[in-house]
């Protein structure tokens, strides 16, 4: 029997399964330590199938997904997941009686359900994981329609519902104190930073090259905003014109595209020399990375990707390796002198610079020592715990 003192607090995300999603993980477990009683609803996922589990002290309920394509399948997906949550939530409340409810974004409908809430006096904490209004417009190319305008209303709901909004950068902060008319003193920046304690070089565990002088590691979700065809194009760029035989690529991750991304390697006739792991552990990742030469980020530049911090970036400067990356805002002012920046979504520039680094021993140590010190100097989990304490005890004295 669970002590019922401890204030309660329920984390709902609709995005990717939990632990599967790792910054929602290490936000509950900072909870967990500090002595809040945490249950977490999010949808089934590859591994993680049981309606309910506690894990490391966390009690976990998860619902079925409804897959949909188009605007009719969208709107089926997104219903359900909404009434699978509600109903979720109300019987943890029912069990804790949670005093706060933090929603994670995508999609910005989770409002509906603090919104019921409210009216037990929940408070209501927004973890703004991603820009809906930005992600529409870079998948869809256009900055209008219904559909559009939609993301737009929801944002705005979910920001003038919530009690206190986390931020995942400075750019998600300007937005939440922009458009979204928070006050500076109710967002919290909680970057999605590396735990050092834990994400580090498994003893022994080092996957190998494939035989080849050099690795190099993409680690991520494997979507349409995610670059993956530009980063075939410079792989083939490497392989196929330069003729470049001594590197190996390894894409590990899973996602949506990975038919798309077989065929196009297919195509491009890259088997040698690229090889996909489909979706792994955290500790595979760690092994992969401490294989690896090289990190590279090849999200191109748009209104959406030049506002992210993208985690693969930080995950690779944990691991002491040079990236590569377009040059984005954010990635930017995560990555600093640790990377090499490819002129915005050219793939031929891109992969000149994976090949000053292949060719310069010095090069790659220099700029992977620079990157471990940034990440121990303040881009690591233990600085951005302080700050989601901090967000979550302002929120016990919202009004």
């Amino acid at each position: 029997m669970k002590s019922q003192h401890k204030t309660g607090i329920c984390i709902v995300v609709e995005n990717l399964a939990v632990p599967l999603d790792r910054r929602v993980w290490k936000e509950a477990c900072a909870l967990r330590d500090a002595g809040y009683r945490v249950s977490v609803v999010s949808p089934k996922g590859r591994g993680f199938t049981k309606s309910y589990e506690e894990l490391d002290g966390i009690e976990i309920y998860r619902h079925s997904v409804r897959e949909g394509r188009g605007v009719g399948g969208y709107i089926i997906e997104y219903g359900w997941a909404l009434a699978m949550e509600f109903l979720l939530t109300l019987r943890i409340f029912m069990r804790t009686r949670f005093r706060i409810l933090q929603a994670c974004n995508p999609p910005d409908t989770i409002f509906l359900i603090a919104l019921f809430f409210k009216l037990f006096g929940v408070r209501f904490v927004f973890d703004h994981h991603d820009l809906c209004p930005e992600l529409f417009e870079a998948k869809f190319g256009r900055r209008s329609g219904m559909l559009y305008r939609l993301s737009r209303f929801f944002e705005s709901c979910t920001f003038r519902t919530a009690d206190i909004s986390i931020a995942t950068n400075d750019s998600f902060k300007e937005i939440a104190t922009g458009r979204g008319g928070r006050k500076e003193d109710k967002v919290f920046i909680v970057r999605n930073s590396p735990d050092l304690s834990k994400f580090r070089k498994p003893a022994g565990a080092e996957k190998g090259k494939f035989g080849r002088s050099f690795l190099v590691a993409y680690v991520g979700f494997m979507g349409s905003q995610d670059g993956i065809e530009l980063l075939l194009e410079s792989i083939d760029e490497l392989v196929n014109v330069h003729k470049r035989c001594d590197t190996h690529f390894v894409l590990v991750g899973g996602g949506d595209m990975l038919k798309q991304i077989e065929a196009i390697i297919a195509t491009k006739n890259l088997g040698e020399y690229v090889t996909m792991t489909g979706q792994v552990t955290h500790d595979e990742v760690a092994a992969w990375l401490a294989s690896a030469d090289i990190g590279v980020a090849p999200d191109p530049k748009n209104v959406l990707n030049d506002n992210l911090t993208m985690i693969k970036i930080l995950e690779y400067m944990a691991f002491s390796l040079p990236v590569v990356l377009y040059d984005l805002k954010e990635g930017r002012y995560i990555a600093d002198a640790a990377a090499l920046y490819a002129a915005p979504n050219d793939p031929a520039d891109f992969a000149r610079n994976i090949s000053k680094l292949l060719d310069n021993d010095n090069l790659r140590a220099q700029l992977g020592s620079i990157g471990r010190k940034r990440i121990e100097e303040g881009l690591n989990w233990d600085a951005e715990r302080r700050s989601l304490l901090n967000a979550y005890a302002a929120a016990g004295q919202a009004r």
